[in-house]
């Protein structure tokens, strides 16, 4: 059971986030704790082995970063009881649907919720054998979309949007959308995730380079995947090279050694 206190800012050790602390949100937050103070409690962990400080955030990283803007020295938070795994999924089922969370950030979010249940509890798979080494076992996809909508609070249609979102959106696309106006466009998103990843690669390129999805989207239409060459089709490259650079004795001389020279022959009168 969580622990309401109020303890040191030093003493808070914040550590890798899921996500970045946006400054002007923290500093629109500081307002509103000058005003009237702080009125939701940040989470922390007792964690005294660590160097860094007492404690370690769990969630509130906008909260804690808006007392320190507005010269506090000391803030309330719920001291819980939680390994650093569990302090993880505490924080994706803190933040996950708050007001000014993106499309992509709810997206990653729950990709990372499901790397932590696996880790505990075994792969999500597509089915077959659930069994896994004594335990409970692996959900399939559908079950585990029910437990995360059951979990965080969504709907499971929600939950598997975010998890198709998550698994098929290539790394390069997601970090380059992810702090543009884009990371909350969901029909945009789920458009560029139905693309191979070769095509998503080239997105990412696109957008790096005109910051316009339309035109991006347009160069790619216009632009088909070139097709796979095969090792037969460049040999058959080189051949017909050759050919076309060889000397007419040269090309004489070999279509006689393939048994082609007397049909070449009757051919031409």
């Amino acid at each position: 059971m969580a622990e309401l206190k109020t303890i040191t800012i030093s003493d808070i050790y914040v550590g890798d986030r899921l996500r970045d602390v946006d400054e002007d949100h923290a500093q629109a937050i500081a307002v509103s704790v000058r005003e009237i103070g702080l009125q939701s409690p940040i989470q922390v962990r007792s964690t005294p082995a660590q160097k860094a400080g007492k404690f370690t955030l769990v969630s509130g990283g906008h909260r804690l970063r808006a007392c320190l803007i507005a010269g506090l020295a000391e803030i309330e938070a719920f001291v819980v009881k939680a390994d650093a795994r569990e302090a993880q999924m505490l924080e994706i089922a803190e933040n996950l649907f708050r007001n000014d969370l993106s499309v992509i950030d709810r997206a990653v979010f729950v990709d990372r919720y499901r790397e932590l249940y696996e880790e505990q509890h075994g792969k999500v798979g597509r089915g077959g054998d659930r069994k896994s080494k004594g335990q409970v076992g692996a959900l399939i996809d559908g079950g585990f979309a029910a437990h995360v909508a059951d979990r965080l609070g969504v709907s499971e249609r929600t939950a598997k949007r975010l998890q198709e979102l998550a698994r098929r959106l290539s790394p390069e696309l997601r970090m380059v959308l992810r702090h543009s106006p884009l990371a909350d466009n969901q029909s945009v998103l789920l458009k560029l995730s139905k693309m191979e990843p070769a095509m998503q690669r080239r997105a990412a390129v696109g957008w790096r380079e005109t910051g316009d999805i339309r035109k991006v989207l347009t160069l790619l239409s216009d632009q088909p995947d070139a097709p796979v060459r095969t090792a037969d089709d460049q040999q058959f490259e080189r051949l017909v090279d050759a050919w076309s650079r060889a000397t007419a004795e040269a090309q004489r001389r070999f279509l006689a050694h393939i048994g082609l020279a007397d049909a070449v022959a009757v051919a031409a009168e």
